[in-house]
Order: C-alpha cells, then sequence, then structure tokens
C-alpha cells in the first residue's frame, strides 16, 4: 500500500498521519479523561514542522470555525473524546478531527454506521464541505448501503467480495448493487476463483 510512493505498511500509526493519512473507525474509541481541545492541539501539533508552535489563540479560532461547519455546539469541545456520545456524536468527531488534520487520504470505515438521518445528513455535508475546499483530498468511504452515497456523490465505486474487488464503475455500481445485493458479485468471485 502506497501513498505519493512512500511504503504506508513500513510506517507506525504515527507516521502514517504524518505521511497525510485519516482513518475514521467504525466505532470509534472513547479516552476518559482527555478533552476533544486538548486531544486535536496534540494532534494538530504533531502535524506541524518540527519546531514549530502551534498559536494556541489561532487553533481556538479554526476548532470554532471547524465546530460551526458541523452544526456543533462549542462546549462539545471540553467534552472527554467520544466518552458516553451518541452513535452521531462520535461520528460527528471524527469529522472534526479530519477537518483540523486537513489529510491527504481519509479512510471512512462505515462512517454511516449508527447514524440516523440527521446525522447521516450534517456528517455528509461535513465531508462534502471539506471535499469542496481540498479537491485534491482522496477519500475511501467503506459502506455496505445506498443512503450514504445519496449525500455523499463517489467519483467511483468498487465492488469487493471474499478480498478482492470484483466490480467497478461510476455512482451506478452502487445502485444496481442495491437493488441486486451481493448474489451475483458472489458468484462471479467463485468462479473467478475456481
Amino acid at each position: 500500500v502506497a501513498l505519493e510512493g512512500e511504503d504506508l505498511l513500513d510506517l507506525e500509526p504515527d507516521e502514517r498521519s504524518q505521511a497525510g493519512v485519516f482513518l475514521a473507525f467504525q466505532y470509534p474509541v472513547e479516552i476518559p479523561g482527555v478533552s476533544i481541545a486538548n486531544f486535536l492541539r496534540t494532534a494538530v501539533q504533531a502535524h506541524l514542522p518540527e519546531g514549530e508552535e502551534l498559536d494556541i489563540f489561532d487553533f481556538a479560532d479554526i476548532l470554532t470555525e471547524r465546530m460551526a461547519m458541523l452544526d456543533m455546539d462549542p462546549a462539545f469541545a471540553e467534552r472527554h473524546v467520544n466518552d458516553g456520545f451518541s452513535g452521531g456524536e462520535k461520528k460527528r468527531n471524527e469529522i472534526l478531527q479530519m477537518a483540523m488534520l486537513k489529510p491527504k487520504l481519509a479512510v471512512m470505515d462505515e462512517t454511516d454506521s449508527g447514524l440516523d438521518i440527521d446525522a447521516l445528513k450534517v456528517v455528509s455535508n461535513g465531508v462534502n464541505k471539506l471535499l469542496e475546499e481540498d479537491p485534491d483530498m482522496a477519500v475511501l468511504l467503506i459502506t455496505h448501503y445506498q443512503r450514504l452515497l445519496d449525500y455523499i456523490k463517489p467519483d467511483f465505486v468498487h465492488v469487493m467480495v471474499d478480498g478482492r474487488i470484483v466490480q467497478s464503475g461510476g455512482p451506478e455500481v452502487a445502485l444496481e448493487l442495491e437493488a441486486d445485493g451481493y448474489k451475483t458479485y458472489e458468484e462471479a468471485s467463485s468462479e473467478a476463483a475456481r
């Protein structure tokens, strides 16, 4: 697995982050005792060039702006990371992290898992805004359902069965999959394996 010619598998997780990779988890971890603001300030500082110090006031302004973009109450920044959060709050927090770190590649693992329709719209809107701000950012969005793709329009859709990509195309592939299910793809994968 390479990003801009660099083998990501040889890197430690923090080095992958430094290289511009962001991972949004299906089930984000709770970190009791660490506020979102402190967590994000530490993460942003770690991404600055060595010796450069993060200005606390600039950080606070950017955090406030990003939280407003995601319709988040500013008091949210003082809560402990994912501790006691609803599914929607956890996913908004992940999008907030992405907005603050500005990755080259965001891998989003089942971001729609556990979201009600309102949270799905807010999270999708946040991702779309980030893509508008940085059209060079790549997003690998892993999902089992079409509903997320109603709000985040994919450029490419790949169907994976048994660890292999069995179909690729445009957004129509997701619509076909939603209508017909995986059966056709599973059969094709079984025949190809023979």
